[in-house]
Order: C-alpha cells, then structure tokens, then sequence
C-alpha cells in the first residue's frame, strides 16, 4: 500500500511530531511505500496566489478555479504544487496528522488544502463525493486536542467532537472522493504524563498495522 502522511506541526519534539513519526516508522516496516511532507520543515505557503502556477489564462483578473482548470490542461502547476498533487494521485491511504487550532486545522494545513485541492486536477466536472476524483483512496485524520474528552461531546462546552470534525472529512475529504476511516484522536496530550502519551503512540502503532484492513465510516452530512 502507498501511504501518503501530512504533518502541520511546528515543533517537530511535540506529540504531533511523535505521532508523525510513529506513523511513518511503522508503516514502513510493514511495508508499505511511505511519502511524507512535514509542511513546517517544507516552510510550505499556504497563501494562495498567482505563484501557484507557471501559465496565466487572464492576466487581467485572477480566479483560482479559472487557473487551476487551464493549469490542469497545460501543465502550468507550480512545483511545490505539482509534487503535492502528485503524492495524493500516488497514496491508497493519506493520513493528516495536526493540533486542532479553532476548532478547525491549522492556518498551514488549510492552505495546503486551498492551493492543493485545484479544481480540475482533483476535483470538478461533476467528479465529487462517490464520483469524485480519488474515490477507492482512504483518508485518516489523527489529531490533538487541548481539552479532554469530556469536553467533546454533545452538549459538552466545545460540542460534539464528530460535528467539528465533519466540514474536514466531508467537506474536504470526501468532497474529492476519499473514503474516510475514524479519526485518530488524543485528547489533551499536554496533560498527560510521558507514560500516557507512550501508551498512545503504542495504540496508534498497533491500528496502523492493521490499517489496510480497516473499513471507512459514515461521517454524515449537514
């Protein structure tokens, strides 16, 4: 299997970056085919802009979709687009592995996505959800919280984890066609003690052996 993992993280000695590693260390040894972008140490931009390509349609007014569709036909992607492009079209599994920040993904991941996800490459022309352009891909999120479990739930003071997580897996994710599989999440890793966060990583490194075998959920929609 190719495995396609996503680190947005800045400190590469946090339980991100652990969990990272633990990924990329243990899909390996089983034998799958591993690509990473750690998009910090990448210094990835996330702001999306004419730099994303190598050919213009209107030099007079710039609209993203209009671009990424004629960059799609010329082959006008910029470089550190097209090799991010190229990893997605490559993986059977992409995994994202972040803090969540605002109830959402960090500002480099979601411009990752923003600059990345172009329309005609990935998506477009009817090619979304179950006919979208990576359908029979899998995607797995694993992420941190600052908060503890208890605060994740309906009617607990951040909500319901599955309803935060949703506009990700489905608005992006399976957007473009991807199956999605649980999330992997920790809950308040800085809280932990440094037994606590070894556990983890040793279940996480337990589900990725098997991770080929796992099948994807129902994220729902809104």
């Amino acid at each position: 299997m190719n495995v396609f993992v996503v680190l947005a993280h800045p400190e590469p000695l946090s339980f991100n970056g652990s969990m990272f590693r633990t990924a990329v260390d243990v899909l390996m040894k089983a034998g799958h085919e591993v690509k990473a972008s750690d998009l910090y140490a990448m210094q990835f931009d996330p702001v999306s802009g004419r730099h994303n390509f190598t050919t213009v349609k209107d030099p007079n007014y710039f609209r993203p979709q209009i671009e990424e569709m004629h960059a799609t036909e010329a082959k006008g992607f910029a470089e550190d687009i097209e090799s991010e492009i190229q990893k997605i079209e490559w993986c059977d599994l992409m995994i994202w592995q972040f803090p969540l920040w605002w109830f959402g993904l960090p500002g480099i991941l979601k411009g990752w996505v923003d600059r990345v996800f172009a329309m005609g490459r990935t998506y477009g022309g009817g090619r979304i959800y179950g006919s979208g352009i990576f359908r029979g891909k899998r995607a797995l999120l694993s992420l941190t919280t600052g908060g503890p479990s208890s605060a994740y739930v309906k009617g607990g003071p951040q909500g319901d984890i599955d309803a935060i997580l949703r506009p990700i897996q489905r608005g992006m994710l399976q957007f473009v066609g991807f199956d999605v599989l649980a999330p992997q999440i920790t809950y308040g890793p800085v809280r932990m003690e440094q037994e606590q966060r070894n556990d983890l990583l040793a279940a996480f490194a337990n589900r990725l052996e098997d991770i080929d075998s796992e099948k994807p959920i129902d994220v729902g929609i809104y």
